[in-house]
């Protein structure tokens, strides 16, 4: 019980005892060396995580982010040249040759290991709903083909419908979420690198803060020990700077080398592929409906002078997919000329051809030039990360090594003033 009375009095001289230690020379130094210590041990935690948390971000788009954004445009791609091998397969009349049905088949194969590689990476609700629809409506799309070729070989008319229903399915629906789903795998990759080369905004706040709480400190000092300066607040504050250069060097070094110009050409080259892949699949189709020309000439025309643009921008006029896309147009020119003057024969002729200067091998060819540019741009994108990784290295170690230090040097310099007052 006599503990118990007198406990409380205890704890009121304590705390009388240190408000009036507070106001002392001793407790004040003591205070601002604590205080400077401690904030030095926060901000080097901090810059240790928020650094890590960018190379982290840079294995993420090597092994995640950019895989999927790349199986996202297979996905598409593949999509669309199977529905343009589908009508040129249907265009040959009877039994297809065995290259055009390969294509169709390779195609079909492609977007499968592309929608299971993108199916795999699926975390949210949004991209796994797309995918699941894209799943559900493909094997419909197959069956109206297979419909279309085998009533196609009977000499059936009805064989149109299917591919005109088929194609329908695709490009109402398929594709818009294949679209879709690119759309969302690139702005996920656009995030992550944005990540890695934006400049870490919390450790450089705290650190500016560390820096003004060391010269406020020193002032403090100053006027507790009538010391100009105090050696171990000094070189902690130089030790900050230190620090905040290096994670601007790091940060100039990753933004120099991540050049989303080069993601951009991706994307862009592989929308380019996707029109190409449309256009076709219009110039084959209107051989199939057999109707007006107008209306799909003028959806043909649309893609083709997108897909002009597009590679006036990214290739020169000498590139082998510009003068693919050339012969394709003249070739186009020389089909639809044929069909106006009613040599349908004629113009399906020019437009299944593989070999010269037909439409089909015109097109394979810059099919295959598109394919390869992109292929070379996807690996330039992967060393742009891996470089801005490697400049970013050593930096969580090295931060939190310097911060450390910085809380050593206001410790080893505090304290000698502190000893002069006990």
């Amino acid at each position: 019980m006599e503990l118990r009375s007198r406990l409380p009095a205890t704890m009121r001289n304590a705390a009388q005892w240190t408000r009036r230690f507070a106001r002392t020379a001793p407790g004040v130094i003591g205070a601002v060396g604590a205080a400077l210590a401690l904030l030095a041990l926060i901000a080097g935690l901090v810059s240790a995580n928020a650094q890590g948390a960018r190379i982290s971000r840079h294995d993420t788009v090597l092994a995640h982010t950019e895989p999927l954004a790349n199986a996202a445009q297979r996905l598409y791609v593949a999509l669309s040249t199977a529905d343009a091998a589908a009508s040129t397969a249907y265009l040959s009349g009877g039994i297809e040759s065995p290259e055009v049905r390969i294509r169709y088949e390779d195609a079909l194969t492609d977007a499968a290991a592309a929608l299971a590689e993108a199916t795999t990476g699926a975390a949210d609700t949004e991209t796994r709903e797309i995918l699941g629809q894209i799943s559900a409506e493909l094997p419909s799309y197959t069956g109206y083909v297979e419909a279309a070729r085998a009533n196609n070989r009977q000499g059936l008319p009805v064989g149109s419908a299917y591919l005109r229903q088929a194609s329908a399915l695709m490009q109402g629906s398929i594709l818009k979420n294949a679209a879709e789903l690119e759309k969302i795998r690139l702005n996920q990759l656009h995030a992550d690198q944005n990540a890695i080369e934006g400049l870490p905004l919390w450790t450089t706040g705290l650190l500016l803060v560390l820096l003004l709480a060391c010269g406020a400190g020193s002032w403090i000092l100053l006027r507790r020990t009538n010391r100009w300066v105090n050696a171990g607040v000094a070189a902690a504050a130089g030790l900050t700077v230190i620090a905040l250069l290096w994670i601007a060097a790091t940060t100039i070094a990753a933004s120099a080398a991540i050049d989303t110009g080069a993601t951009a050409r991706f994307e862009r080259l592989a929308q380019a592929r996707i029109l190409a892949q449309q256009a076709r699949t219009e110039e084959t189709l209107q051989l199939i409906t057999r109707g007006n020309l107008d209306d799909s000439e003028k959806r043909f025309t649309d893609s083709s002078a997108q897909l002009r643009a597009d590679l006036s921008a990214l290739l020169s006029t000498d590139s082998p997919a510009t003068k693919a896309f050339s012969g394709w147009q003249d070739g186009h020119q020389k089909e639809v000329a044929a069909y106006l003057s009613n040599n349908y024969r004629g113009a399906v002729d020019q437009s299944i051809k593989t070999d010269g200067a037909g439409s089909a091998a015109q097109f394979t060819a810059l099919d295959a030039a598109l394919k390869t540019e992109l292929e070379r741009t996807r690996q330039e994108v992967r060393d742009d990360v891996n470089t801005a990784g490697n400049a970013l290295t050593l930096s969580p170690i090295g931060t939190l090594a310097l911060l450390l230090a910085a809380a050593a040097a206001i410790v080893v310099g505090v304290w000698p003033r502190l000893k002069e007052f006990l």
